[in-house]
Order: structure tokens, then sequence, then C-alpha cells
């Protein structure tokens, strides 16, 4: 039962949708906080379920843990963030989204072309191997990266 306008694990959890094992693994990450009561159960302050849905759609879109936590730590005191806190938030994470689309489209659209061989060293894959750069270190799969390959070639 909730009690002076905090809650606890289990009816934060049941509230938000997010298991409790996540709601653990989020406070040891710094994401939410809570207090403890003298029979040492956790206690998180009602507004904990606002954090906790910026979390959820912050992940649900791609953005890491890490890139949350920095972020709600921006906020200080640990306040929960606000709808213009989060306007702030989305904003910086939009150019980050809009890579990741477009890395997502290029996939979708050269897909064909590249998946199958296993070598990812053709000169027409576009996608895992810009202008054959990898062929400098050599035949076979030798990585798969998101940007363009830029390791200098093994000395064979």
């Amino acid at each position: 039962m909730e009690s002076h306008g905090e809650l606890s694990v289990g009816e934060l959890a049941q509230r938000s949708g997010v298991a409790v094992s996540a709601l653990h693994f989020y406070e040891t990450k710094g994401l939410i906080h809570s207090q403890r009561t003298a029979g040492n159960q956790r206690r998180y302050p009602r507004d904990t379920l606002r954090r906790v849905a910026v979390i959820r759609a912050a992940q649900r879109v791609g953005i890491p843990l890490a890139t949350v936590a920095e972020a709600l730590a921006g906020l200080g005191d640990g306040r929960t963030p606000t709808r213009a806190d989060w306007t702030r938030l989305s904003a910086r994470w939009r150019s980050e989204l809009d890579a990741r689309i477009a890395q997502l489209s290029l996939l979708r659209d050269t897909l064909d072309d590249c998946i199958g061989c296993g070598c990812l060293s053709l000169k027409r894959c576009r996608l895992a191997n810009p202008a054959d750069v990898l062929s400098e270190q050599g035949d076979g799969a030798l990585r798969w990266t998101t940007t363009a390959p830029t390791r200098k070639a093994r000395s064979r």
C-alpha cells in the first residue's frame, strides 16, 4: 500500500510497467534513487514514475542508458524532468537519432548487395566496405562497423 507519496519497488514496477529487476538496475546506474525504510525496504518518491517514463522513452528510441544517466544528472539535485526538460533532452539526441535512421535506411536499401557471401571485402559492398578499403587488410570477414573503416592496413 502506498504511503506518504512514496512507492515500494513493487508498486513502482506495477505502475510503470517495468520489471523490479530493471528498476534495481536503473538504481545501480544512478538513474533513479530510493530511500530505505527502518526495515531496509526501498521507497521511491512518486515522481520516480516520470523519471522511469523518460528512461523508457529514451530506451525505445535506442538512446544508451549511459547517455540517459548523463542527461538526468545534468538536471541537478536528482530532480525529475519536466516537459521542458524532455524537450531539451530529446533535441540533444535528435542528431544521434537522425544518424541512426540514415544508417538503417542505408542498410535496408543495400541489404541484398552485402549479406550472403560473408566476405565483407567485396568492392561492391557500399555499406560495410566503401571503396574496398578493407582489401588492404586481407581477405575474409574482417569487421562490421557503423562508420567507414579507417584502421591502417596490417603488415603481411
